[in-house]
């Protein structure tokens, strides 16, 4: 198990996803969708995590949690997300705290990335896999979680608040499909009924 912000790499400090990618995704794909280069091959840009809590807008107990579990996570501080405008229903006004979101990249991302595919995902019960509907036009993945206790530096009894998590993983794919081999060449575990 690792620590927030801890890093798993293979050698030299290079992220090991990142080495992967380097040695072995950047070629399938240029060979696959008939890049001339391996610079035009798609890549990871950044992944996003976000977590909505609108509990938060009353009890600033809540967000510290949010905040401490999403730092945990992602091993950098989140940015507290503030209400775009008021919702009396939910007794929001405009500019109420009513999440977390951090943006990952360069190193960071891939050991998110590792500690994702390799840990967190499997350890979901009943996983099926992810919704490969979850692609847009621009080749960027979106998913979501019901709860982050799935992640091995949130330690279960010490979480007051299970949360969702909603993940972005942003490529430079241009289509669906490449972006779909991309992510399954890093071991993303789609499930079959492709839509």
């Amino acid at each position: 198990m690792t620590q927030a912000g801890a890093t798993i790499t293979h050698q030299g400090g290079v992220p090991r996803m990142l080495e992967r990618y380097r040695k072995e995704i950047a070629r399938e794909l240029a060979k696959q969708f008939k890049h001339q280069n391996l610079m035009a091959a798609a890549r990871l840009e950044k992944i996003v995590l976000n977590i909505g809590c609108g509990e938060a807008a009353h009890d600033a107990k809540v967000l510290e949690a949010v905040q401490r579990d999403l730092a945990l996570i992602a091993g950098q501080r989140p940015l507290v997300t503030r209400a775009k405008r008021a919702i009396s229903n939910f007794k929001i006004r405009e500019g109420d705290p009513v999440g977390c979101k951090v943006t990952l990249r360069r190193a960071r991302m891939y050991e998110f990335l590792d500690r994702l595919v390799s840990v967190a995902l499997p350890r979901i019960r009943d996983f099926r896999g992810l919704d490969p509907r979850g692609f847009d036009q621009g080749g960027n993945f979106a998913f979501g979680i019901s709860e982050h206790t799935m992640f091995p530096e949130i330690q279960i009894d010490k979480v007051q608040y299970p949360l969702g998590m909603d993940i972005v993983v942003v490529t430079s794919a241009r289509t669906r499909e490449e972006a779909h081999a991309l992510l399954k060449a890093f071991g993303f575990p789609f499930a079959d009924n492709k839509s």
